[in-house]
């Protein structure tokens, strides 16, 4: 294949950090540019926008990798800050959703690229991987809202690709409500985002399949954690904690898990704080076989299984995202619909929201901010519902109306 019909040509809007730019295409103005190397921050994005690029070639093979000694680096690259840091000062909401979406992107195609990695008998890279996790650290530690929003607008079929990216924004908002360090949440938050490589050897009539799977494509699927298994032990440098997250994130505390059947003190706790994480996302997110659920169904489910998952932490858990996480729909004792936009940790349920939606009229209506713990308001959370219930189109209102 001809090198050149391995890039793409893609709009400035999409350029996101961890990048490899070839050339660009379209450009207003003359001001003159480097026009190879990596894009390694959204500060260098707006500076392109700044001198009216608009158009570029990029090489997918090559992003979020490092640059050889003979390959052109214009950019510094940025090290990880620890939680800690001046840079991880906490921020408002509104200043970190546009560097979440950035992180939220960047993890995608890292996901996406590693699934083509294995799927051509190439080896993981753990390096992008860290510095991903690392990034998203840092997010959670500035305003975990904004990521943890990210985790709730989801892209219809695009599961395999989201599903470790919110397990991992989820288990590093975990980690950090357990007060773990840096190290280990890295650590942890790296596994996250590995745990379930190994899907991509499940074939793909079996993954995504719509019906109920037969003994024997079960079998298959629940083989995807010792795919996952040897892969990850192949990853140079890839820690023990990481490597645990990934292998027993489907085992049970009541031994009825897979693929070893570990029970109680076997089982780690971080493979107790991800199979808590796991199934969360995966109840919540809609799939090709059933329909998503609301937040609080997926706790309650948990809670009623206290044979399969920790209920210590569980509770952690639940105190870390909220009873109404960030991004869930919900309808108010008014009959409208609202996002919810902040949490509120002293007021769980009176979190600041964005009411767009009357269900009885059904009609939209004007996008308007409500802080719900306001002693003048007086409206509050009925219950958590599904967009699929009232023909709404949550991930268009997202983009319209929450990430702007």
């Amino acid at each position: 294949m001809n090198q050149a019909n391995q890039f793409l040509t893609i709009a400035i809007n999409d350029l996101v950090p961890g990048m490899y730019v070839v050339a660009v295409l379209k450009q207003k103005g003359r001001v003159e540019i480097k026009t190879e190397g990596w894009v390694r921050t959204e500060a260098i994005i707006q500076q392109l926008k700044q001198k009216g690029v608009l158009e570029l070639l990029i090489d997918p093979s090559k992003s979020l990798q490092q640059p050889s000694e003979n390959q052109p680096a214009p950019f510094e690259a940025v090290q990880p800050a620890g939680p800690g840091s001046k840079k991880n000062r906490v921020i408002p909401y509104s200043e970190e959703l546009g560097q979440a979406q950035v992180l939220y992107q960047q993890a995608k195609g890292l996901q996406k690229k590693a699934f083509a990695d294995i799927q051509a008998g190439r080896p993981l890279m753990l390096q992008p991987f860290q510095d991903c996790a690392n990034g998203m650290i840092e997010s959670v530690f500035r305003n975990q809202d904004a990521l943890l929003c990210m985790s709730r607008i989801r892209e219809k079929d695009a599961y395999l690709l989201e599903h470790s990216v919110n397990v991992s924004i989820l288990m590093t908002i975990f980690a950090k409500q357990m007060g773990f360090e840096q190290e280990l949440i890295q650590q942890l938050a790296t596994g996250a985002l590995l745990h379930d490589m190994g899907k991509i050897k499940v074939p793909d009539h079996i993954l995504n399949k719509p019906g109920r799977l037969d003994p024997d494509e079960l079998q298959e699927m629940r083989n995807h954690v010792l795919y996952s298994f040897e892969l990850l032990e192949a990853v140079p440098g890839l820690s023990p904690v990481s490597i645990d997250v990934a292998a027993v994130h489907h085992e049970r505390l009541d031994g009825k898990g897979y693929p070893l059947g570990l029970k109680d003190q076997q089982i780690s706790v971080y493979g107790r704080m991800i199979a808590i994480v796991d199934t969360y996302d995966a109840i919540t997110a809609t799939r090709c076989y059933k329909e998503g659920q609301s937040g609080i169904t997926a706790l309650k489910i948990m809670k009623k299984e206290s044979h399969s998952y920790d209920q210590e932490l569980l509770s952690q858990f639940i105190q870390a995202i909220g009873i109404h996480p960030v991004g869930t729909l919900v309808k108010l004792k008014s009959q409208k619909l609202a996002i919810v936009l902040r949490a509120n940790k002293t007021d769980p349920l009176r979190p600041v929201v964005k009411v767009f939606y009357h269900t009885k009229f059904r009609h939209y209506l004007e996008v308007q901010e409500l802080d719900l713990a306001q002693a003048k308001v007086d409206d509050e959370i009925e219950a958590a519902v599904m967009p699929e219930d009232f023909g709404i189109d949550l991930m268009r209102f997202f983009r319209q109306s929450v990430l702007q």
